[in-house]
């Protein structure tokens, strides 16, 4: 009803404004002309775009009958007024229709790929030029008189249409693009509306405004309904008008889908690409759950079993002796062997320390030395992306065919403290301002951005200053740039950088009202209509960059919501340099000036930081915050290594007395523990450096770590049992080393076996980072080991001199004075274990407890490991103080659009064939399903695709640059006959067309298409001339030598990718995408079948990790898991229910762990996953020692084994491996970088507690209820030896009494251990509990 009214009072404001106005045009009549010919120039216009037509002269007159060539022209340039030979008639002479067809030129060049948009067009302006009834919807209300002897004449007239042909005119052209803009047509020719407001009649008004410096004259189009009548004998023009999804016939097909919503079939809403892991045909999460509980069920079946059957045959009576089965005699032997080869080998090596210890000394610096060759990777893409990985493979293919991708350096700008405020625009009405665009703050930017486009960098190499135009991208003069050439983007391009266009302001009348236009009637209407090069004010300015290309909006401001440019929050400046591969001296040059880049916006932040938010970037930036980071961090290393380095020199001693406590300490016999596992690490690295392998910042974090919790346990055990088992009497020192290696070195060599094979295996994952840590980590381990058995046990034989000695340690030469005897005491620490710890765990109503708890607590682990999140955001490799933090914050918060992504074809496809041609672009005559349609389709999904604006196509662009226009032209005659024109020559001799003029869509031959491609992509885009392809499509196509294209690529844009998981599903959708085209593209005749299309993005090696680091950590963690079976399995004779108890406690850590990384925060990538194989090492050092230890125990019930088990080993393992890691772990809490805070600090300290707590809670109540049978070849063994001990002993007091009855033994030349040896007994030292032969064992 309203809408109704309003054109009521319209059309009665017309009706009037008719009546008062001088009648120019007084007969309206079927057949009669409002006017012909030509009049000359319009005189109240200057500085056009382009050459204006001359305009017409007022005539009133009857229509001209035309023939001949006058016909011919009528017939090509009007082809909907041609009635035939004799029946055409036309108001408009040869010279008009000349004149139409060069001014409609430039248009019809972005309207040609959509023949209906482009035909109603034409159309359009030939009804009103040539139409024979003119008269009936055009009045004429100005004139002019040009010159004396001539017509009046026409500056404005009015034309009246009817509301629907209008607007099927407009639908027609609506969605017609602008490939190589990635934006619509209609944005370019709506003025201050652009695409997003305009419509019929703001689209017909442009067309007839002069402001917009390609209209001659003034027309003002009135469109009503058929119902409303203007009167004065005119009528509604409602002429033929073709639906865009229209065909024409063969010759004339109907717009793409591209460029017709209508023409576009129906796509079904895709379903979410599924991320979920696959184990064959079941989810991963539910595979993974049914396999874990599957083996819980057949492991517990096995340990329980045997329990069950044992209790049913308690009462039965057993024969007398005890029976030793094959695998008890297998694991006698095997400890037999493993003991003796351990003792003697002990023995020798403590028998000649120095010599041992030189020869070690002198293989580790061998060794050692290869670091003076390392080669330390710092790039995060040779670091996580395989060398063959397909990331990598396409990362190659582009930069070797496109070069690397240009180089960002970028600032955004909020200024939160300022109010917005409203502006009441001429041409928009009132419009909202936020406080960030306030000329005050324009002018900060504008002087801001010209000190950094002014700004000089000296280079020491080159011995020069490096300036912005020496490194800069310049996309449309690339060789030889000029400042005004280089890239920046910003929204003082809509001023092309110049304070004075800023500044400027005009008065201007519209529609009857006045008012002052400013900057922000500027920027309002580029932001809707950036290609303009000319706005509709007064300013009369360009929207243009200095550099020759268009600024859209989302790179200028950010902030604001859909097309609300002027409520933007922030301001965004953004300079592109050009990228060079590694190694390139050039390379060097622009990262000098990105340095002075940062120093120049670290100052600009500092002296606005009262009136703007400033962040920025430089392409360089991650890198170096990485670096300072490192840099900074290493003294939190360093205080972390020594700590530990002072907890092992201090808690080896074994301190009896005050006055023994500069004896007995072990100051020097720790930091020569310390010292071999260093060397071992240095040896490793070296060795790896000899055969060409680089090391990275990873290795010297992680290993030095691992390899100390690994190492330092060894080191723990080992010089702990020396302490507590005491030298036999007559037994040399070297002789009691010897024996306590045998009881010890098994262990020792149960784990590290266990270890090292986890991370050989661990070498077939294809992540360099993570192979060549694993390769490090096996080779580090098992040198570290092999020091042990060497370098260490001499260092133990010297220390142990010195103790017996009395000498001080540290300082050796200095013997104590009245140094007392050791006393024998038992540790602290011991002692808690056994008075305490070890009775309170295993209670009976304790062990029920333990199980449900750590039962429960793997079920919740097992829960929220599947609910783990997978990537790694780029902010956490930052410390918590760097600007790249806000920088990011900004960028997630304002930026509108993501990352461009590249649809890149391989070679082997032919372009050139109009097949091949159909299958690539989107205009008419193209397949319904090309490449770039289909990237259209994947469009219209942003939430499944990832995909925000449509990819640009030089096919398209190229097609429609040889359509016959001002595009592509040869010289007609002259010297230059038939050579190409380019489009900013004006001679009149370029008159040819590149190709025969078709009716049907244009498409060139073989010949053609190799021959106009090499111009199109090096012809600049103007004016005359849009369709150009140096700016856009000049790196986007490689052609060899003989013509063939090797590689081209398409680029569109991403939705906005706020975090990892949002980049990997976008390179998972674009993929899925790539392979589809490729599929389709195959079958186009003539396609080499090795043809591809893939996305390039740059973020694309970094999260391709992630498509498949579920199955492969599981795949890599499996095989750690194998080893500690099997290893356990052997070194203990084929004991599976040691190897099972051993898995299953490791499995349940790693379980653990991941749930809990899921519940504080920790994100699954590779840098965890090298903490999870880290957690499997230590896992093994946490559960193996005491697993061994129970296996040969010869206690006579579980529960005995167990508590002698912790008792031993228990303590070794928290002295060794907890309390060497946690004060470490702890100081890392201190570190800057997230990274380390998150992946080191928190990821190694619950692995670590948990290791702890399933090593000596879980895994001693464990054994106490289904551990293995206490072998009896051992109890059998050991009973052999109390008899043979016992006759030895009888025999010796005999023969002592009968020789020397009064002989008191005082020894005080020897040293003799007593330990605590009354406390608690090893296997070759049992107390009178052994069990008979009628006990069950």
């Amino acid at each position: 009803m309203v809408e109704a009214s309003l054109r009521c009072w319209l059309l009665c404001v017309l009706l009037l404004y008719l009546a008062q106005a001088q009648v120019y045009t007084p007969i309206h009549q079927a057949g009669y002309c409002a006017s012909y010919d030509e009049c000359g120039k319009n005189p109240e216009l200057s500085g056009s775009l382009a050459q204006l037509s001359n305009i017409s002269c007022l005539s009133n007159t009857p229509a001209r009958h035309i023939t001949g060539q006058h016909l011919d022209l009528l017939q090509r340039v009007c082809p909907r007024l041609y009635t035939g030979l004799n029946t055409t008639y036309a108001c408009c002479s040869s010279k008009q229709l000349e004149a139409l067809e060069l001014s409609l030129a430039i248009t019809k060049a972005l309207l040609t790929r959509c023949p209906a948009c482009s035909d109603n067009f034409v159309s359009l302006h030939c009804q009103n030029t040539c139409s024979p009834n003119q008269s009936l919807f055009i009045n004429v209300t100005r004139v002019s008189q040009v010159a004396a002897g001539q017509p009046p004449a026409v500056l404005a007239y009015q034309a009246f249409y009817q509301r629907s042909f209008a607007e099927r005119a407009y639908d027609s052209c609506s969605n017609v693009r602008i490939p190589a803009a990635a934006s619509l047509a209609v944005g370019t020719m709506c003025g201050v509306y652009g695409s997003a407001l305009c419509n019929a009649q703001r689209w017909l008004n442009f067309q007839g405004d002069t402001s917009n410096g390609l209209a001659p004259l003034e027309i003002n189009f009135y469109l009503l309904d058929s119902s409303q009548v203007p009167g004065d004998g005119i009528q509604l023009l409602n002429s033929e008008i073709m639906g865009c999804n229209e065909s024409q016939g063969i010759d004339s097909p109907a717009c793409s889908c591209q460029d017709c919503a209508s023409a576009c079939p129906v796509i079904a809403h895709p379903q979410p690409l599924d991320a979920t892991f696959l184990q064959g045909r079941m989810v991963g999460a539910l595979a993974l759950v049914t396999i874990l509980c599957s083996v819980f069920v057949v492991f517990v079946t096995f340990l329980v079993q045997p329990r069950l059957a044992h209790c049913r045959d308690k009462g039965k009576a057993e024969g007398p002796g005890v029976h030793t089965g094959f695998f008890e005699r297998l694991s006698f032997t095997t400890h037999k062997l493993l003991r003796h080869f351990f003792q003697a080998w002990g023995t020798w090596v403590a028998s000649w320390p120095l010599t041992v210890l030189g020869l070690s000394i002198a293989v580790v610096l061998g060794l050692a030395g290869g670091l003076a060759s390392v080669e330390l990777t710092t790039d995060p893409v040779e670091l996580w992306s395989a060398p063959n990985s397909q990331a990598r493979r396409e990362k190659e293919f582009h930069d070797e065919h496109f070069g690397p991708f240009f180089r960002t350096n970028q600032a955004i700008l909020a200024a939160p403290g300022r109010d917005s405020y409203v502006y009441d625009s001429l041409l928009l009405g009132p419009k909202n301002f936020s406080g960030v665009l306030s000329p005050d703050l324009l002018l900060e930017l504008l002087e801001l951005q010209e000190r950094l486009r002014q700004l000089q960098v000296w280079s020491p190499e080159e011995q020069r200053n490096i300036s912005l135009r020496d490194i800069c991208y310049a996309p449309l003069n690339p060789h030889n740039a000029s400042l005004s050439d280089c890239c920046v983007n910003s929204l003082l391009q809509y001023f092309q950088n110049n304070r004075s266009r800023l500044l400027l302001t005009a008065n201007q009348t519209l529609m009857g009202q006045s008012s002052q236009v400013d900057w922000r009637d500027h920027f309002l209407y580029c932001v809707n209509a950036p290609l303009t090069f000319k706005d509709g004010t007064a300013l009369g300015l360009s929207c243009m960059a200095d550099y020759g290309a268009p600024v859209f909006p989302f790179l200028a401001v950010g902030g604001y919501k859909g097309k609300d440019y002027s409520e933007a929050e922030a301001l965004i400046m953004t300079f592109s340099l050009n990228n060079y591969p590694s190694g390139d001296p050039r390379l060097a040059q622009v990262k000098l000036w990105e340095s002075g880049f940062l120093k120049e916006m670290q100052a600009f932040q500092r002296r606005t930081a009262g009136t703007f938010q400033v962040t920025f970037m430089a392409e360089r930036s991650l890198e170096d915050e990485i670096n300072r980071t490192t840099g900074e961090d290493l003294p939190i290393f360093a205080t972390s290594y020594i700590v530990i380095f002072l907890y092992i020199a201090l808690a080896l001693g074994s301190y009896s007395s005050r006055g023994r406590v500069l004896v007995d300490s072990k100051v020097t016999l720790g930091l020569g523990g310390v010292a071999v596992v260093l060397g071992a690490v240095m040896a490793a690295m070296g060795f790896f450096s000899y055969l060409g392998f680089p090391s990275s910042l990873v290795i010297l974090q992680v290993v030095p770590f691992l390899v100390l919790a690994v190492g330092t346990d060894n080191i723990f055990i080992f010089v702990l049992e020396y302490q507590r088992l005491p030298r036999k009497p007559g037994e040399r020192r070297e002789e009691h080393i010897g024996r306590t290696l045998g009881h010890v070195g098994p262990s020792m060599l149960l784990c590290s076996l266990s270890e090292a094979t986890c991370f050989f295996l661990g070498m077939l994952t294809p992540m360099p980072a993570v192979r060549t840590f694993a390769m490090t980590s096996g080779l580090a381990v098992v040198l570290d080991f092999l020091l042990q058995m060497t370098a260490f046990v001499a260092l133990l034989s010297l220390d142990s001199k010195r103790q017996e000695a009395s000498r001080l340690d540290v300082c050796c030469c200095h013997r104590a004075e009245q140094a007392p005897p050791p006393s024998p005491r038992e540790g602290l620490l011991l002692r808690f274990f056994r008075q305490v710890y070890v009775p309170v765990l295993l209670h009976q109503v304790t062990r029920v407890v333990v199980l449900v708890l750590f039962l429960a607590l793997f079920g919740v682990g097992l829960y929220y490991m599947f609910h783990i999140t997978v990537g790694l955001n780029q902010e956490l490799a930052l410390p918590k103080d760097s600007y790249l933090l806000d920088y990011f914050l900004f960028l997630n918060r304002y930026f509108e659009v993501g990352v461009p992504v590249y649809f890149v074809t391989t070679a082997g496809y032919n372009f050139s064939s109009m097949a091949g041609m159909n299958g690539i672009c989107s205009s008419a005559g193209c397949d319904s399903y090309s490449l770039t349609q289909k990237i259209q389709y994947a469009t219209e999904f942003p939430e499944e695709s990832y995909l925000a604006i449509p990819a640009s196509s030089w096919v398209d662009d190229f097609i429609d640059w040889l359509t016959p226009s001002s595009c592509c032209r040869l010289y007609a005659f002259g010297p230059n006959k038939d050579e190409f024109c380019p489009s900013t020559s004006s001679s009149l001799s370029c008159s040819k067309s590149c190709i025969s003029f078709t009716l049907g869509p244009v498409r060139p031959s073989v010949e053609e298409f190799h021959k106009y491609l090499p111009r199109f992509l090096s012809d600049p885009p103007n004016i005359n001339c849009p369709k150009g392809g140096l700016a856009a499509y000049s790196t986007s196509v490689n052609i060899s030598l003989d013509g063939e294209i090797l590689a081209s690529r398409f680029m569109a844009y991403h939705t906005t990718l706020k975090n990892s998981q949002d980049y990997t599903e976008a390179l998972r959708a674009a993929r899925a995408l790539a392979a589809n085209i490729t599929a389709s593209l195959r079958k186009v005749p003539g396609t080499d079948p090795a043809f591809e299309v893939f996305p390039y993005t740059v973020t694309n090696v970094f999260y391709e990790q992630y498509l498949t680091i579920i199955p492969e950590g599981l795949f890599m963690l499996s095989l750690c898991l194998v080893p500690t079976f099997v290893v356990c399995c052997l070194l203990l004779g084929m004991d599976l229910r040691s190897g099972i108890l051993n898995l299953f406690s490791i499995v349940m850590i790693l379980v653990d762990t991941v749930g809990f990384m899921a519940l504080w925060g920790i994100s699954y990538n590779a840098v965890s996953l090298i903490n999870l194989v880290t957690a499997v090492g230590i896992s093994v050092e946490f559960v193996s020692h005491i697993t061994r230890s129970f296996a040969i125990s010869i206690k006579p019930t579980r529960l005995e084994r167990a508590k002698e088990a912790t008792i031993i080993m228990g303590s070794a393992v928290f002295s060794g491996v907890a309390m060497t890691n946690l004060p470490g772990i702890l100081v890392l809490g201190l570190a800057k970088a997230q990274l380390i805070q998150i992946f080191f600090f928190r990821l190694n300290l619950l692995i670590t507690l948990l290791g702890l707590l399933h090593g000596l809670v879980f895994l001693p109540v464990v054994l106490s209820y289904l551990g293995p049978d206490v072998n009896r070849a051992l109890v059998l063994e050991q009973k052999q030896a109390e008899v043979a001990a016992m006759a030895k002993e009888a025999i010796v007091k005999e023969n002592s009494y009968s020789t020397h009855p009064s002989l008191t033994h005082t020894a005080s030349n020897v040293h003799v251990n007593e330990s605590f040896e009354h406390d608690v007994k090893d296997a070759s030292d049992v107390d009178s509990s052994l069990p008979n032969s009628q006990q069950v064992l």
